[in-house]
């Protein structure tokens, strides 16, 4: 073996050493909103077709409300990162507060907004008469847990950002076992129906913001950060996630157009996506937890000026995405069988699913590049071109979604048409990565 090729690959191992130790507990904390989303899917499908049809309309609408602000954890996880690569830890902490006070003020602002809103946003979806009012009444109950679950976020970007993924992990475990246990004793225990699981849902999301809470102030206070909000700081950090505001309201568009499409086929095909959307959101957040790995280091080396270490990193987590996606697609296709009648009893509802669980499984290479180079771009804060690259992406899914209903093509066709737009994001994104433009050193971009 030659000095190179040995140099090469401790490089390798380092490289994966630092991805496996941050993306492994990432992993348990991306797929906490999910896993809620499954148990409520889970106990909620058992009451009826109709509840679970207004569950996935209403889950879209609350998973839109908050993911539209994710910018506050990946943008302050980049930033935060960069500011650890400078040896600046200080600065990193109060622009991650300025994140979490700037969470409030907007969680504020869409419970205003849902509240009088809710059944005019169902109406939108299209959800049938006998869905709808189990839609509303998940969806205003749920609001109020919009908050704290913006506290979640902008808490874990600062953490991730000090390359700390394990306090995340504990703090998700601990709410989704609270959220479990909620659910099941509030909606048969107590009766409350599909209120009670949205109730549920809401109390495990408060105990998760006040741990987050109290581990970011303590923090803060070691480092000699200020807690108070800072109106220059909120608008800083409003300002610097416009652009993955933007990428991030293509996303929930596509997803939106999605599920409206899948209510126009009917109670049982919304059923079904619901069930699909729900694995297909476990997957992405697992391949995603790489993604969140990326950012970190990719932030970490940029602050600290080196782009050679950048592009050795973004390389080796691109080939974890491929490996994983492959893995991911296996598993897919493996517990079919077993994944959909945890969901659900109607033949109707399983055979909608079980076709289009294939697609997604075919997708998942896909997927897996597509969710790497996201977070190497993220991490390098290149935000203004995963906004356009987003945009174009919309451009391209939307008339290819809404021609399924038009064309027959069934929930089978919707989930091609998703592929489609998989995709089309892996091909901009890898002529960015190819390009070397994103490789801008320093504290900050």
């Amino acid at each position: 073996m030659t000095q190179a090729s040995a140099a090469a690959r401790a490089g390798r191992r380092k490289h994966d050493r630092e991805i496996i130790a941050l993306a492994v507990p990432a992993f348990g904390a991306l797929v906490a909103e999910p896993l809620f989303v499954m148990a409520d899917s889970a106990i909620v499908g058992h009451l009826g077709t109709a509840q679970l049809a207004g569950l996935a309309v209403a889950s879209a609408m609350l998973t839109t409300a908050v993911s539209i602000f994710v910018f506050l954890a990946y943008a302050t996880t980049a930033a935060v990162a960069r500011r650890v690569g400078a040896d600046d830890l200080g600065a990193a902490i109060r622009q991650g507060m300025d994140g979490i006070w700037l969470a409030l003020i907007l969680g504020a602002a869409v419970i205003a907004v849902v509240l009088p809103t809710a059944p005019a946003l169902i109406d939108l979806f299209g959800a049938s008469h006998t869905a709808a009012p189990y839609a509303v009444t998940y969806l205003r109950i749920s609001a109020f847990g919009i908050p704290a679950m913006l506290v979640v976020l902008a808490a874990t970007g600062v953490l991730r950002g000090l390359q700390d993924t394990r306090t995340p992990l504990y703090v998700a475990i601990g709410g989704f076992v609270a959220n479990a246990v909620l659910n099941v004793l509030l909606v048969y225990g107590a009766g409350l129906g599909i209120a009670g699981s949205a109730w549920g849902t809401v109390i495990a999301q408060c105990g998760m913001a006040v741990i987050y809470l109290w581990v970011v102030v303590r923090g803060a206070r070691r480092h000699g950060a200020s807690l108070r909000p800072d109106l220059a700081g909120i608008r800083a950090s409003a300002q610097a996630g416009a652009p993955l505001l933007v990428r991030t309201l293509c996303i929930r568009a596509i997803l939106m157009i999605a599920t409206a499409v899948a209510a126009r086929l009917g109670d049982a095909d919304i059923a079904a996506h619901q069930i699909v959307l729900s694995l297909w959101s476990l997957l992405a957040f697992a391949l995603d937890a790489i993604a969140i790995a990326g950012q970190a280091i990719i932030g970490r080396y940029l602050g600290a000026g080196d782009t050679d270490g950048a592009r050795v990193a973004c390389r080796r987590m691109v080939e974890w995405g491929i490996a994983a996606g492959v893995v991911m697609g296996v598993l897919v296709v493996a517990a079919r069988p077993l994944f959909v009648p945890l969901f659900t009893g109607d033949s109707l509802v399983a055979d909608a699913a079980f076709p289009a669980l294939i697609v997604v499984a075919v997708s998942q290479p896909i997927c897996g590049i597509v969710f790497v180079l996201d977070g190497v771009l993220m991490g390098a804060g290149d935000g203004p071109y995963l906004a356009g690259a987003m945009f174009v992406t919309l451009v391209v899914f939307t008339p290819a979604a809404l021609l399924v209903p038009v064309l027959h093509g069934g929930l089978t066709a919707l989930w091609g048409a998703m592929t489609l737009m998989m995709a089309v994001r892996m091909a901009t994104l890898w002529i960015r990565s190819r390009s070397g433009r994103w490789l801008v050193t320093g504290a900050t971009r």
